[in-house]
């Protein structure tokens, strides 16, 4: 794996980007006028966030992006100091090659302190003629409001199945990967709309067998498939405490799962579960969300996964 697949097949232009329909008509427009205001891109990861800004940046100043493009990761450079040494300096300098702004893009925005977060607004307003932010996050309300009502504001959602579907297909077609239908809706399923999780999971499958099955995207990515999730609530229903218990362990050992990933497959996986009445999965929610909490908190893994089990057997049978 000499390159990531998730950097090889990025979109290089606003037009190639998938999904995002709403939001890419808007950035085409802002592409091909040369000219846009602040930007902030909310969502969730795996999106296109960082894609479309990429991709915009490259439509508006070409091969020669870089020269006028400052690229930082706000989660590494947080503080204050950070704000007023690159972000101030490289702002206040003329654009390269007649450009009428130069573009600073802060990742993971949201991670800025109240302090930076002041600064950079200070920032914005200087220098608004000679420079344009674009900023990213996975929450928007962890920007600070003076900063928000500077920048038009972009909500990426989790892509549609039928999208990280079709792009994974494509993905593993110029790869030179066989794909199985039933394992390109295996990665659907565990990417929840995250693309970038869905090419990830496809590649590190492929270093194993180049013909790729559902069985193996469950067993590279931690993800127990949803019909032994049900096994184990059937477990747990009909066939007592030892033998769920078991069933439990097997599901951990054989797809390598952390207690807080079986709690969220679990919860993620009950509600298709068409065995269990609406009174019992209710129950069973609220037990999850306690499990969860105590496992977060440092609680040990066996005792609360076992507890979990002694409930939902107490109460299923």
């Amino acid at each position: 794996m000499s390159e990531l697949w998730v950097e090889r097949h990025r979109p290089q232009a606003v037009s190639e980007i998938r999904g995002q329909h709403a939001i890419v008509q808007r950035l085409t427009v802002y592409s091909a006028k040369k000219e846009f205001p602040h930007l902030l891109f909310a969502g969730p990861p795996g999106t296109g966030k960082t894609t479309a800004a990429m991709a915009l940046t490259k439509d508006v100043f070409g091969k020669e992006y870089r020269r006028n493009l400052l690229e930082m990761n706000a989660s590494d450079e947080r503080k204050l100091e950070s704000i007023r040494t690159k972000v101030k300096q490289f702002a206040r300098t003329a654009p390269y090659g007649g450009a009428q702004f130069k573009i600073i893009f802060l990742d993971e925005a949201d991670a800025l302190t109240n302090d930076a977060q002041g600064a950079l607004r200070r920032i914005m307003e200087q220098y608004a003629e000679t420079c344009r932010f674009i900023l990213s996050c996975n929450y928007s309300s962890k920007i600070i409001e003076p900063i928000q009502s500077r920048c038009a504001v972009f909500r990426f959602r989790p892509l549609s199945d039928a999208d990280v579907n079709a792009q994974v297909h494509h993905v593993a077609q110029h790869e030179g990967v066989t794909l199985e239908e039933d394992a390109g809706d295996a990665l659907t399923r565990i990417s929840q709309g995250d693309l970038r999780k869905a090419i990830t999971a496809l590649q590190v499958a492929s270093a194993i067998n180049l013909h790729i099955t559902r069985d193996l995207i469950y067993e590279t990515s931690a993800t127990a498939p949803p019909e032994a999730l049900h096994q184990y609530l059937m477990a747990c229903r009909d066939d007592g405490f030892h033998a769920a218990r078991r069933r439990l362990r097997e599901l951990l050992d054989r797809y390598g799962l952390a207690g807080t990933d079986f709690v969220n497959q679990l919860h993620r996986e009950l509600y298709t579960a068409d065995f269990l009445n609406e009174d019992a999965k209710l129950d069973i929610t609220e037990w999850m969300a306690e499990v969860e909490y105590r496992l977060v908190e440092g609680g040990g893994e066996q005792i609360q996964l076992d507890a979990l089990t002694a409930r939902l057997v107490t109460h299923l049978r």
